[in-house]
């Protein structure tokens, strides 16, 4: 199941990314925005991320204007690995390499057309183990360090 959650910068594409979910019959479960009235992207980053840390929820799908500000939110939660994407090979990297188990879109700059082939990549990416399992064990050390 996917946690799903934008800003006003991300509504429209999230509208549209659920019904590619919906049409892959793919569960998942809204967090908001349900408008394009001004909010702020730290309340959807903060309710996926905890969907997702709880392991409620497998995956995380956060859409704001950059993806940016998202990603920097959401990776304020421990065990979380999100990052913005733009194209289809970062998203298979994401997963391949860094276990991302959010991914933030760009909604000022991609279009749906776009958002479903990196949600096809990421989605069907595999994390590749090895020298990556090393690294994040790294990362969980200084979350045990650094995040209480």
């Amino acid at each position: 199941m996917i946690a799903i959650g934008a800003d006003h910068g991300g509504y429209k594409l999230k509208e549209e990314i659920k019904k590619y979910l919906e049409e892959q019959e793919i569960e998942y479960k809204d967090f908001g925005t349900y408008s394009e009235e001004r909010t702020d992207y730290p309340i959807y980053a903060e309710q996926v991320a905890k969907a997702v840390q709880s392991k409620e929820y497998e995956k995380g799908i956060l859409v704001c204007g950059t993806g940016f500000g998202m990603s920097i939110f959401a990776n304020k939660f421990k065990g979380i690995r999100c990052a913005s994407c733009w194209n289809e090979e970062v998203a298979k990297l994401l997963k391949a390499h860094n276990d991302a188990n959010i991914i933030a879109l760009p909604g000022r700059f991609i279009n749906i057309s776009q958002a479903v082939v990196i949600l096809r990549a990421w989605l069907a990416a595999e994390f590749m183990g090895g020298r990556h399992t090393e690294r994040l064990q790294m990362i969980e050390e200084i979350e045990k360090k650094n995040m209480k």
